[in-house]
């Protein structure tokens, strides 16, 4: 039985339709009617960090700093021109009272104008469909740069720089339809299409984003399909909250350390989910996570992530509302609201569209829509297995490529020399 749910989707783009467009459409887009020529600002980030003086550390915080001000001053001058659907600084907010403290806002405008669509909730990954909309039908005025990793491992601006189609660039667009301040997208690889599904590479760069930017307040999520996400071409959000999430207040208790990286469970939050931190470089970070998203994928397990802290700390969060809502198993109270618990959601953000709703907001109307979200204690801990296992195999496979290297250098080497050589084989560290 295919799961369905009806939903209105968020028109992300002022160029979004429902209906499927016919290309050569001379409105400025990013496909190959109106590309040629189209100039955009590029951000290249510095891939490692290295060991630098105080005064060279100084700057190196000038340069995080530029990029938080470019994505502000970028996004504040879409909002002068008029690009998006309403004034998101003029919705109301409130921190509702209560040991979590949830944060409620009314945002009538979300929904606005749409009729609901049926989207598909029990296929996690889905092939990409050209006939839809896709990030390559926005307008360039809703693109405000490229961001992508130097050739030299430094920090570089070129303002009004080319647009390499050949080489697919990342690209960093606004989303008319805010949530906070600042709410972009990051789009990896535009021009590639690449279906909502996350891979090593694309989650990577999601946290040299979220490292760059180096604002506690400034945080990316991701929603797969079957967790609400309703665009079927890979790509982040991000938006800045001056104020913490409930979840990542909530406590933690460790689970696994492996290659650096520790492993926890979330505790007393109605949501269950994990918490990956630390870790011996981004990259090792990063792989450990993605590998994790990977196995989730693949068992065609829906789910949403949350990275936080400058890219140091990440929740992911397997679940199941839009499966319990396409088998009639949710309360038509909570249906009522029109809430969509996606990762702003889950992590405590409830974005309301009644007054009704909002002006009722409690710590436990907010609890029990999330705990509709959460797998079942039995549930998770079957997901959890499969996440273990599949990170185990991949560190199992780079002890042996790490094993295998050495025995190549090895053998050019002198007896000598190779006595010094000594194997490294990371492994799961159960507490």
């Amino acid at each position: 039985m295919m799961l369905k749910i009806k939903r209105v989707p968020t028109v992300v783009s002022n160029y979004q339709k429902e209906e499927a467009e016919e290309g050569g459409c001379g409105r400025n887009c990013l496909r190959s009617c109106c590309l040629p020529g189209a100039k955009l600002h590029m951000y290249a980030f510095k891939t490692a960090k290295k060991a630098v003086s105080d005064e060279i550390a100084a700057d190196s915080e000038l340069e995080v700093d530029f990029l938080d001000s470019l994505v502000l001053g970028e996004w504040e001058d879409r909002m002068q021109r008029g690009l998006f659907r309403y004034d998101v600084t003029a919705c109301e907010t409130k921190v509702i009272p209560g040991k979590y403290g949830f944060i409620a806002q009314l945002n009538e405008g979300r929904h606005l104008k749409k009729r609901p669509t049926e989207f598909r909730v029990d296929k996690v990954l889905q092939p990409f469909d050209e006939s839809k909309f896709n990030f390559t039908k926005v307008g360039q005025e809703e693109v405000i740069f490229q961001f992508g990793a130097s050739d030299d491992n430094d920090v570089h601006f070129f303002p009004n720089a080319p647009i390499d189609v050949d080489n697919s660039p990342s690209v960093v667009a606004i989303n008319v339809s805010p949530i906070e301040y600042g709410h972009v997208l990051l789009i990896p690889r535009i021009f590639e299409c690449l279906p909502q599904r996350i891979d090593r590479e694309s989650f990577l760069l999601a946290l040299h984003m979220a490292e760059e930017a180096g604002s506690p307040y400034f945080r990316l999520g991701y929603n797969s399909l079957g967790a609400f996400a309703t665009i079927n071409h890979l790509h982040f959000q991000a938006y800045y909250l001056a104020t913490p999430f409930p979840i990542e207040k909530a406590p933690t208790k460790k689970i696994t350390t492996t290659n650096g990286v520790k492993i926890s469970h979330i505790l007393n939050y109605p949501v269950r989910g994990l918490v990956f931190e630390g870790g011996d470089s981004l990259e090792g970070l990063s792989d450990i996570v993605s590998d994790s998203c990977i196995c989730l994928q693949e068992n065609n397990i829906p789910y949403n992530v949350l990275i936080s802290d400058s890219g140091k700390r990440v929740f992911l969060l397997p679940q199941c509302y839009a499966e319990k809502q396409a088998l009639g198993e949710v309360s038509s109270e909570l249906l009522d609201t029109q809430v969509n618990p996606a990762v702003w959601e889950i992590s405590g953000h409830m974005v309301l569209k009644r007054k009704e709703d909002y002006e009722g907001a409690s710590e436990e109307n907010a609890w029990r829509l999330l705990a509709e979200v959460s797998l079942s204690e039995e549930r998770f801990e079957e997901v959890k297995e499969l996440i273990f296992e599949a990170i185990s195999c991949t560190v199992s496979e780079v002890a042996a490529a790490m094993t295998t290297t050495e025995e190549s250098v090895s053998s050019h080497q002198s007896h000598e020399d190779s006595d010094t050589i000594k194997g490294s084989h990371p492994a799961m560290v159960p507490v």
